[in-house]
């Protein structure tokens, strides 16, 4: 049976679906590395910034049961700034699902949003508690759904014990230092009781903190905050002690902030700039992580580090 010479072979058809594939995802990822912090081009008068997962300083490893790494601190207060600077931006929307994280991340955060020129409004998604919450206070206006999770101010430190593990082992502590509380904290020996004062005494001072920070940007008084132990609400029953100022969805807020502005609201969220080799790694992890890749990655601080977070 004769054959078509010129007809495409099955290997043939086949690279020309990939090839077209690739350069379909290709114009794609182009267009998102194109457009910088911003996802479009038409006209918009509200920045919305976006603070999901843990608060930190910088990008941490990736969760792999949500596929993303954390807030990262410096790069959301350089899109606070961009939206400042751009004179087309009335206002800002800061969305939050966040159980907290760092403490000075997170208050950099909250100065950002203090320092903004314009109406602020917090919103709150799932999770508005610890850190998420030191951040709203910087913001005018603090929403949530009526179930929402909002609150949790208050602050943890912590810090392993392995002393009981090193004796089983036969290792022994023995360290150098200058200073009577340098190596308090250390985990290869029990804590000292002036040792747990003094750690105790740090966490005491970021509480304290924490509440004139809440205190003085929702005008609240400190001791309605500090009757609160640190708990965490519903949005509707933190709506009742004060903790949030009003219910409703994004919508609502949208229609909120254009009665602030006095013009009809056009979001706009502002993303940080990644290069190519950045977003390609990041669809990358994302893949392997489908794939059931990096499930064995742990986060781990310094030895003998007093981890302090407000959470």
């Amino acid at each position: 049976m004769a054959t078509d010479s010129t007809a495409p072979t099955p290997a043939v058809v086949a690279a020309g679906i990939v090839g077209a594939a690739a350069t379909v995802a290709g114009k794609r990822l182009l267009s998102r590395v194109t457009r910088g912090r911003v996802g479009s081009t038409d006209a918009y008068n509200v920045a919305k910034v976006t603070i999901s997962g843990a608060i930190q300083r910088e990008r941490g490893r990736m969760s792999p049961l949500s596929g993303s790494r954390g807030a990262a601190a410096d790069t959301i207060v350089e899109q606070i700034h961009a939206a400042d600077d751009d004179a087309a931006v009335a206002a800002l929307l800061i969305e939050l699902n966040t159980p907290g994280g760092e403490v000075l991340p997170s208050d950099d955060i909250r100065r950002a949003a203090a320092d903004f020129d314009g109406p602020t409004i917090a919103y709150a998604t799932d999770t508005c508690a610890s850190g998420g919450y030191w951040i709203a206070s910087g913001c005018d206006e603090l929403w949530a759904r009526d179930v929402s999770l909002v609150g949790s101010i208050g602050v943890v430190g912590s810090r392993p014990n392995a002393a009981g593990l090193a004796e089983k082992l036969g290792i022994s502590y023995e360290q150098f230092t200058a200073g009577a509380y340098k190596d308090a904290g250390v985990p290869l020996r029990e804590i000292e009781a002036d040792e747990r004062e003094y750690l105790q005494s740090i966490v005491d001072g970021y509480y304290e903190r924490f509440i004139e920070t809440v205190s003085e940007g929702r005008e609240m008084e400190p001791a309605a905050i500090r009757e609160t132990e640190a708990r965490i609400y519903l949005g509707s029953d933190a709506a009742e002690i004060g903790l949030v100022d009003e219910l409703g969805t994004e919508q609502d807020v949208e229609s909120r902030i254009g009665d602030l502005i006095d013009s009809d609201p056009v979001v706009q969220e502002f993303e940080p700039s990644r290069s190519l080799t950045e977003r390609v790694g990041l669809a990358a992890e994302r893949i392997a992580f489908a794939a059931g890749s990096g499930v064995a990655n742990t986060v781990a601080g310094d030895a003998g580090e007093v981890d302090i977070e407000l959470k």
